[in-house]
C-alpha cells in the first residue's frame, strides 16, 4: 500500500490531494491539519468524488496517520499575503515546520519529504537539520513550479508546443530565482536560435522580462485570488510520481547543494535527478558565468535568513 499524509488542508494541500487522488498516484491518502474539523470535511468530498476515480482511500486523522506513510508532504503554515515576500514568512514558518515534523517523526518510519510551505528553500533545510534523514529524503518543491512557468512562457512567445521546451529556473524559489538561458532550448535548439527564425529580439530586455514573468507571477495571483494553489499542488504531485513510478525525472527540487558551483550550505533548487529513494543526483552541467554569479548571490541570500534563523 502506498501511502501519502499530506499535512495542511489549505489551497496547496488539497490542490495537491485533488491531483494525487485522480492521478491515482497512491491508495491511500490521509489528510492532516490543525483545524481537524476542515481535514474530515475535505476528506469526506475527496473522497466522494473517489466513486468515480477508482479505490483510493481518503481519510483524515491525527499525527498517528503518519505511520506507514511512504512519503509525507507539508503545506502547513502561514500563507504569503499581498505585498508579502516569501522570505517574510520565515520565522513563524519556521516553527511550525519544526512542530510538525518532531510530530510526524513520532509515528512515521523513515519516509521521504516533500517540503512546499514558504520560504520553501529554508525550509527545506530546516526540514532536513530537524528530520536528521539523508539529504535527498526531504525534497523542496522548489522552482519546479518556477520552471514550468518559464517554459509556459517561452513556448508562448515562441508559438511552440511547451512539452518541446527545455528550460530550467535555478537558486531560491523567490525573487533571487536565476534563469538558465545558456542552456535552454526548443527540442535541441537554442532558444536563441528559435527567436532569430522567429524574428524575436533575443537581447537583455527580452530576457529579463521573460524572467519578470516568472518571478512575478505568484503576486499577481495572489493579488487577484488571495493564494496560489493549482500550480503548486500539480509540482508536488509531479514530484510525487517521479518518486512512486521510480522515473529518474530530472526536475529543479530545492535541495542541499553545498559542493555544487562553489555554493555554501543552503538549500536551494538545482535540476536533480527524481527516483524511488528521493534525490538520486544533482546535475551541475556549466551555466553561463552571469549564470553562476547570480546563483551565487540567491545562495547569499538564503543564506542570510538561514543565519538569522
Amino acid at each position: 500500500m502506498n501511502r501519502i499524509a499530506v499535512i495542511g488542508v489549505g489551497n496547496v494541500g488539497m490542490a495537491f490531494a485533488y491531483a494525487a487522488a485522480i492521478k491515482r498516484l497512491a491508495n491511500d491518502i490521509v489528510l492532516i491539519d490543525a483545524n481537524a474539523a476542515r481535514a474530515e470535511g475535505e476528506s469526506m468530498d475527496l473522497a466522494d468524488a473517489m466513486a468515480l476515480v477508482g479505490p483510493v482511500q481518503i481519510r483524515s486523522g491525527g499525527y498517528e496517520q503518519c505511520e506507514g506513510a511512504r512519503i509525507v508532504v507539508v503545506t502547513a503554515g502561514a500563507k504569503q499575503m499581498p505585498g508579502q515576500s516569501r522570505l517574510d514568512l520565515v520565522r513563524v514558518n519556521a516553527g511550525i515546520t519544526r512542530d510538525i515534523l518532531t510530530a510526524v517523526m513520532q509515528y512515521a518510519d523513515d519516509p521521504l519529504y516533500i517540503m512546499a510551505t514558504n520560504p520553501v528553500d529554508v525550509l527545506t533545510h530546516v526540514a532536513r537539520t530537524v528530520t536528521g534523514v539523508a539529504p535527498g529524503r526531504v525534497i523542496g518543491s522548489g522552482t519546479v513550479l518556477d520552471s514550468a512557468r518559464f517554459r509556459g512562457h517561452v513556448a508562448e512567445i515562441l508559438g511552440v508546443d511547451v512539452r518541446g521546451v527545455h528550460a530550467h529556473i535555478v537558486g531560491e524559489h523567490g525573487d533571487s530565482e536565476v534563469a538558465l538561458w545558456s542552456r535552454a532550448n526548443v527540442s535541441g535548439i537554442p532558444v536563441a536560435e528559435m527567436c532569430a527564425r522567429r524574428g524575436i529580439a533575443y537581447d537583455a530586455a527580452f530576457r529579463e522580462k521573460a524572467l519578470g514573468h516568472v518571478r512575478h507571477a505568484a503576486y499577481e495571483i495572489i493579488e487577484r485570488k488571495g493564494a496560489t494553489g493549482y500550480g503548486i499542488g500539480m509540482s508536488l504531485c509531479r514530484i510525487v510520481e517521479a518518486i512512486l513510478h521510480d522515473e529518474h525525472s530530472v526536475l529543479t527540487v530545492s535541495c542541499p547543494v553545498a559542493g555544487h558551483y562553489g555554493l555554501g550550505d543552503v538549500s536551494l533548487s538545482l535540476p536533480c535527478v527524481i527516483g524511488s529513494d528521493g534525490i538520486e543526483e544533482v546535475l551541475d552541467a556549466p551555466i553561463a558565468e552571469d549564470e553562476q554569479a547570480a546563483l551565487a548571490a540567491s545562495a547569499r541570500v538564503l543564506g542570510e535568513h538561514l543565519a538569522a534563523l
